[in-house]
């Protein structure tokens, strides 16, 4: 299956590479942009698969490259994240809940299960979006149709990497057991 594409539009390098990282290669393309007006381009040009956005970005914001895409039938489709690491920078300007408006919002610093279920919710939501019921709309609901069943076959992949991270998470705890065990009979030997 080919690499589902996500644009991270976001200045810093850090929480860019950051997301790469979290994100497995084998199903997720991660592009990047590192100011508004380069995100925007980028996605009129790649027409990712879902949208990762952050608020204070120079040369445009991230609330104005919100509202281009509102203003395009087909881009305003797109799953979108909202990341900040104040939330009220974007209920300043979009007043929650985000749900109502098809948005998901993940607030900085992250992990990579909270990422997993922020990615699950916002595709959920793409789905849940009406239709757009318009004549130059109806090619681009026939292939948001006929792209569901890729759709799915990621939200089963992302479902059993949720899985996979939980059965890790476990696995931490369970060594952490075991390495407390070990330093207690030790400190036993030494005392």
């Amino acid at each position: 299956m080919a690499a589902h594409k996500i644009l991270v539009i976001d200045d810093s390098k850090v929480i860019r590479n950051m997301l790469r990282d979290m994100l497995p290669p084998a199903n997720f393309e991660v592009l990047e942009a590192a100011d508004g007006v380069k995100g925007l381009e980028m996605i009129q040009k790649e027409k990712p698969w879902m949208i990762m956005l952050d608020f204070l970005l120079p040369r445009m914001n991230g609330f104005e490259v919100y509202e281009n895409l509102q203003q395009n039938r087909e881009l305003k489709r797109i799953p979108l994240l909202l990341m900040s690491g104040r939330k009220q920078e974007w209920t300043s300007k979009i007043p929650e809940p985000f749900e109502d408006k098809y948005l998901v919002f993940i607030e900085k610093p992250f992990e990579q299960k909270v990422l997993i279920a922020a990615i699950k919710k916002a595709m959920a939501l793409g789905q849940k979006r009406p239709p757009d019921t318009s004549v130059a709309a109806v090619s681009s609901h026939q292939v948001q149709s006929a792209t569901s069943d890729s759709s799915q076959e990621l939200l089963k992949q992302i479902e059993a990497l949720d899985k996979r991270v939980k059965v890790l998470e476990q696995q931490v705890v369970n060594q952490h057991k075991q390495m407390q065990q070990l330093v207690d009979f030790i400190k036993k030997k030494i005392g």
